[in-house]
């Protein structure tokens, strides 16, 4: 039965204290970096407060979703650094309680909070970005002024088509204007070009004054003022200045919502799934509509006629006429103007074929926008539990609280997360990828993860040890630490010079034997090395001898020893024979060339780090065996003077 009990409410409060504070934080900085998209919309525009507010709290009940899985990711890493840096998870594993136990209460709240991030999805979001929608489009429309892009034409404003080459946005002026203004139908249009001009809104917001320096007026005359007349007389105006009152309500209102409903983001689940089946059916409908006409037009086979039939029968062929026999039969004349009706035909052929494309494109790319809204519910809400799955147990293993390595590992994991979701949804969205491997590639990189994460942190394991990692790199290249003997404040029992001075000269023997029996200089046969079993005893034999005299030898308190025994270096028994201890790993290195060739140049370095090593070993004993020489014969002189 399950129990609440103290220890699941003091981790709870561990993490929901946390939970809150880094919600706000992941909040704040998502509508920060929100906010930067839509700056131009805020600045200049006149807003009131009422509306910046109504934009700061739609835009935040839209990132809600977004917050949440970030939040438990940080909030869950803290907790358990905190508790591992305390020794309070130690404390807990002690008290026979496992890692996964005392995560209980906080697996609970984590699906609870899932569920609530399903909840604003499904109901809270999208009322939330239709509103948020409707806003910045009731915004673009309010200063038309600061909406005018260059390079293209802009038709925000009634009746008017605007063109703008560059725009001064410090001084608002713009340069290069080509205007189409409407006074009827297309035929009645009035070109106006311009170097440069500049457009405000007038004091009462109903009108749009444009002034416009050095250009020209074309205007068509109204043909129906001119009844009879074969062409249609035009004006033309030069100015140095003039001013130009266009009509334009430039109060804040808001904006239609029909055309912004449509958009899979303002739709709950159950909505998406009815709509869907509606999409199906009109994709399926357009596409069965759009094959019929292509077999009755494009893909229709061309029919001979009669008289090309006639004509090939005249020149003497049985058998049936053929377009390429009928085209043989006609005069080049005729013939050439069957080639260009054919061309005509293809090119209109084709460029409808081009549009119809584009607008299947259209719909195929609504209705996967409307499977990645769906799906993007479900995954969202589930990577707040996979998010805590990969957070706590990391803060099991690191042990690191407060706001320093935690942040870091949470805003990679993240950066993670946030490319493999947004490039899966992309490539979904225009059809590269199907919508459920797109939508699922983060969840199915990250899950793993979590599995993993978890289970080495139930387990107790060393997987973020740098000390081992350091280790393991250190041999790999060959890197060794140097020897470190200091004098001992407390020494039991002084060393036996006498015995070490002995085994040291044995040392010293066994050295010579082995330089004089093997020749270091000399590159080692790579058959041997990786596929045949072979270990070098008599070094390994010398290291062990060699460290024992050495402890022995770390209880002195003279000073030269000390130092002679700082110079001996750390040996590596085997590294000079084989790169490893297991002979199918030595026979898999050398197979693969390259890191069989690696690890055969690092074993090259270590045999000749190997001569050194036993130089240097040599002249250590000889200064070590002189020095406790020295010492006895002091020692020898001393108790002959006191008798």
């Amino acid at each position: 039965m399950f129990r609440i009990k103290k220890l699941d409410i003091f981790v709870a409060k561990q993490f929901g204290l946390l939970f809150l504070g880094t919600f706000f934080i992941c909040q704040f900085v998502l509508m920060m970096q929100f906010l930067w998209r839509y700056v131009d919309e805020l600045i200049g525009k006149g807003l009131t407060l009422d509306v910046l507010a109504q934009f700061f709290w739609y835009m935040g009940l839209m990132l809600v979703p977004q917050a949440l899985p970030l939040a438990i990711l940080l909030s869950s890493l803290i907790a358990y650094g905190n508790l591992g840096e305390s020794s309070e998870l130690t404390a807990i594993k002690a008290a026979g309680i496992s890692l996964m136990q005392s995560m209980r209460s906080l697996i609970v709240a984590v699906c609870l909070l899932a569920c609530c991030s399903f909840y604003f999805q499904n109901v809270i979001g999208p009322e939330a970005n239709k509103s948020f929608r409707q806003l910045l489009l009731s915004m673009k429309q309010k200063s038309p002024e600061l909406e005018i892009p260059e390079g293209i034409f802009y038709d925000g404003i009634p009746n008017c088509n605007l063109y703008v080459q560059k725009k001064a946005v410090g001084t608002g002026m713009l340069y290069g204007i080509m205007i189409y203004k409407m006074n009827g139908s297309y035929e009645d249009a009035a070109i106006i070009l311009a170097d440069s001009g500049r457009l405000q809104s007038t004091a009462e917001k109903k009108h749009l004054l444009l002034t416009l320096y050095s250009g020209e007026w074309f205007e068509n005359m109204r043909s129906q003022d001119i009844a009879g007349s074969a062409s249609v007389p035009y004006r033309r105006e030069t100015f140095s200045t003039k001013r130009i009152v266009l009509d334009f309500d430039g109060g804040f209102s808001m904006a239609d919502v029909a055309g912004i409903s449509g958009d899979a983001r303002t739709k709950s689940m159950g909505k998406i799934f009815h709509d869907l089946d509606s999409i199906k059916e009109f994709n399926d409908s357009v596409a069965r509509s759009f094959l019929a006409d292509a077999r009755r037009t494009t893909f229709r086979m061309p029919r001979i006629s009669r008289e090309d039939s006639t004509r090939a029968m005249a020149q003497g062929r049985s058998a049936p006429a053929t377009p390429d026999t009928a085209y043989a039969s006609l005069p080049p004349e005729k013939k050439q103007r069957v080639v260009k009706a054919a061309l005509n035909r293809v090119q209109m052929y084709a460029s409808e074929l081009d549009m119809k494309s584009t607008y299947m494109e259209d719909l195929n790319r609504n209705k996967r926008m409307h499977q990645n809204e769906a799906i993007g519910k479900v995954t969202l809400a589930l990577s707040c539990i996979i998010f805590f799955f990969i957070g706590a147990p990391l803060g099991a293993i690191i042990r690191k609280g407060g706001l320093g390595v935690p942040v870091i590992i949470s805003v990679l994991v993240f950066i993670v997360y946030y490319i493999f979701e947004n490039s899966g949804t992309k490539m979904a969205r225009d059809g590269v990828w199907t919508v459920w491997f797109g939508k699922l590639i983060s969840t199915a990189v990250l899950a793993p993860l979590a599995v993993f994460f978890t289970y080495k942190a139930n387990n107790d394991s060393t997987v973020f040890n740098i000390d081992l990692y350091r280790s393991v790199l250190s041999a790999m290249l060959g890197l060794r630490r140097k020897r470190h003997v200091f004098r001992k404040e407390v020494i039991i029992n002084d060393p036996d010079y006498a015995a070490d001075a002995m085994r040291l000269a044995g040392v010293s023997r066994d050295i010579d034997t082995y330089t004089s029996e093997h020749n270091l200089h000399r590159l080692p046969n790579p058959v041997k090395v990786f596929f045949r079993q072979g270990d070098d005893r008599a070094v390994r034999d010398i290291s062990t001898e060699l460290e024992a005299v050495i402890e022995d030898l770390s209880n002195t308190k003279d000073k030269v020893v000390l130092t002679e025994l700082n110079r001996y270096p750390i040996m590596a028994t085997h590294a000079h024979t084989r790169p490893f201890k297991a002979k199918w790993l030595n026979a898999t290195v050398g197979i693969v060339l390259p890191l069989g060739l690696f690890f055969y140049i690092r074993m090259v370095r270590f045999r000749f780090r190997l001569m050194r090593d036993l130089k240097a070993i040599r002249s250590a004993n000889d200064a070590i065996i002189a020095r406790i020489g020295q010492m006895e014969a002091a020692r020898s002189g001393g108790e002959g003077g006191g008798r």
